[in-house]
């Protein structure tokens, strides 16, 4: 596919997507989701993709929806939003919820609205101290889709979660990182080196029991203790048997380095 609203490589291991209309923030329009949707799908594919790094061009990460893009004026007649939801922005906070492998977001600028909660979707958010996160969907009489409600009040708690919601204001990433929002707040000339060595720490780490880590993780919402510690078992169980733990206990014994092959 040629990407005109995107940039994409995968190189050693390592998938780069690179939302790119910096003149627009990167807002979303069709044509950028089904291009998203493509290179995602391209990493789905391809077993030497051991990471995925998504940030954005220029100024800004990501903000969300370009309101150019299904106008609607006063009195003119209402757009499906329920449909985009459920056509575009749903299957992309599954895939990068569910992808077998770590998800770096690189969040180099302003994240706002699904922007926002696109980067909150990944499993690392690094961002720049310049970066910022607004959840501006209460300025248009809307809530905080792609995920937000669901994500906000598990990372930061409901009272935080309800103020940014129904507020708006901009949360600077200093602020975001201290209650846990991300991951972690870079000077904003080390955000991309910063990200890349991290991916390239993934990109020969064990990336099967990293997915089994992420995917356990998640589940630990909706299990009681019961059920998490019988899900732990069966996950161990397989992992057992796996190259790369044989692979981990021999270098750990041998004092060597290990050579994972994500297996």
């Amino acid at each position: 596919m040629n990407y005109e609203n995107i940039k994409f490589q995968i190189k050693d291991g390592i998938a780069l997507l690179t939302l790119n209309r910096p003149d627009k923030l990167n807002s979303f329009t069709q044509a950028m989701h089904l291009e998203v949707r493509s290179a995602l799908d391209a990493v789905q594919a391809d077993a030497s993709v051991r990471v995925l790094v998504l940030t954005g061009a220029g100024r800004g990460f990501c903000a969300g929806q370009d309101l150019g893009d299904r106008a609607v004026e006063p009195g003119a007649k209402g757009v499906d939003l329920g449909d985009s939801v459920e056509k575009f922005y749903a299957p992309l906070i599954n895939t990068l919820r569910t992808l077998p492998m770590p998800v770096i977001c690189a969040v180099n600028g302003v994240a706002a609205g699904a922007g926002a909660n696109i980067a909150l979707a990944c499993d690392i958010v690094l961002a720049a101290k310049s970066a910022s996160f607004v959840e501006a969907f209460c300025r248009l009489g809307l809530i905080p889709d792609s995920g937000g409600t669901w994500h906000l009040p598990r990372l930061i708690g409901h009272a935080r979660a309800t103020g940014l919601a129904m507020l708006g204001e901009k949360l600077h990433a200093e602020t975001a990182e201290q209650w846990g929002l991300i991951w972690k707040c870079v000077p904003d000339e080390a955000l991309f080196d910063d990200a890349m060595k991290m991916a390239e720490h993934f990109a020969v780490a064990p990336t099967k029991g990293l997915a089994f880590t992420k995917k356990a993780l998640q589940a630990s919402w909706d299990n009681t203790l019961p059920e998490q510690l019988k899900l732990e078992g069966e996950m161990m169980r397989e992992l057992g048997y796996s190259h790369d733990y044989r692979e981990g206990v021999a270098a750990f014994i041998e004092k060597r380095p290990a050579h994972f092959k994500g297996e």
